[in-house]
């Protein structure tokens, strides 16, 4: 047989009694929900910040890069409000590859899924219970959520699963926002249409059980560029873009119509530094036209310790992407109070 069984997962509930959320926390993540669901219903004005790591590949750097981020947060939080990026599944295009924390909890080291469901939970908590911020991470196995749900404050659905029916109908049953990627090809219909899927009510099996889903009002739309079919990058965070998505959703009947730009991937060409120059042109686009101002809530941002990425094998660099490239911090913490002085 092709597959090859190493062992039986923990379920959901048994992990998070292992690992559980105080009371206090509880209440924390409750405000935290409610203050972040109030910018996508346009109760207030606040903006978004989804800010982090491209994946999270060690604990203590990604713990201490929150506390950093925590105490920007004080000074920002009358405008903004910060959501860490903690990911810990990475897709790969071809299969290949580092793919997360999840998969690898040490990253040179073989795969243990099984470690690795443990780790990332412990990883949520430890930079939860340090900081008092709840994070994002992307939905790349729609199952897995269970094992983190009553942590996150976001999630993200990336640009190769964004057409999955079981990542839509997930999406439909969370009561977080969540993101729908635009595909890599950079079609609005296609992440329209997942939009419409997750803001529905549907009837599908997860988890082994039969389940009615109540529909997410707070699923939106994330910009995070193209790629043509001669693999060009075609960004889509111009002035133009923004105005052409602001027409498709006045044409569909969705409720609180939203889109996270992210600033890096095919909108950035992979060229980290970009992002500070793309954030600045959102913003500006942003301020110029009230209905883009309504619908563009928040941005999406890469950024580490340090600038730049590295390989596995080389000698690690405490807190450098081993992923896809990075703004460093210096440059992340002024770019935070641009964003806020201009929001």
């Amino acid at each position: 047989m092709g597959m090859h069984i190493h062992n039986e997962l923990p379920r959901p509930e048994f992990l998070k009694s292992e690992f559980p959320l105080s009371e206090d926390m509880k209440k924390q993540k409750a405000m935290r929900d409610a203050e972040i669901r109030k910018v996508f219903t346009g109760e207030t004005d606040k903006f978004i910040l989804i800010i982090g790591p491209c994946s999270a590949d060690k604990e203590d750097p990604v713990c201490e890069y929150i506390e950093r981020l925590a105490k920007v947060n004080e000074k920002v939080k009358d405008k903004l409000i910060i959501i860490p990026r903690i990911y810990t599944n990475k897709p790969r295009t071809t299969g290949i590859g580092y793919k997360g924390m999840l998969h690898q909890p040490d990253p040179t080291k073989s795969p243990n899924l099984y470690k690795g469901i443990v780790a990332i939970r412990q990883l949520h908590l430890h930079a939860f219970s340090a900081t008092g911020l709840t994070a994002a991470d992307e939905m790349l196995y729609p199952e897995n959520r269970s094992y983190l749900d009553d942590l996150l404050s976001y999630e993200a659905v990336g640009a190769r699963s964004v057409e999955n029916q079981q990542h839509r109908l997930t999406a439909s049953g969370m009561d977080i926002p969540v993101g729908m990627k635009n595909p890599t090809s950079g079609d609005f219909s296609v992440m329209l249409n997942s939009v419409i899927a997750a803001q529905t009510s549907q009837d599908f099996i997860y988890r082994g059980q039969s389940v009615t889903t109540d529909g997410n009002d707070l699923a939106h739309c994330i910009l995070r560029g193209g790629v043509n079919k001669f693999g060009r990058n075609i960004p889509n965070y111009h002035y133009e873009d923004l105005e052409r998505l602001v027409e498709a959703y006045s044409e569909k009947d969705l409720k609180n119509p939203a889109v996270i730009v992210d600033v890096n991937h095919s909108n950035s060409n992979k060229k980290y530094k970009e992002q500070i120059r793309i954030s600045n042109e959102v913003l500006h686009s942003r301020n110029y036209r009230d209905d883009i101002k309504k619908m563009v809530k928040g941005l999406m941002i890469e950024s580490y310790l340090e600038e730049g990425s590295q390989k596995i094998e080389d000698p690690y660099i405490y807190g450098k992407s081993i992923t896809d490239p990075c703004l460093g911090w210096e440059d992340t913490e002024k770019l935070i109070y641009e964003i806020a002085e201009k929001c």
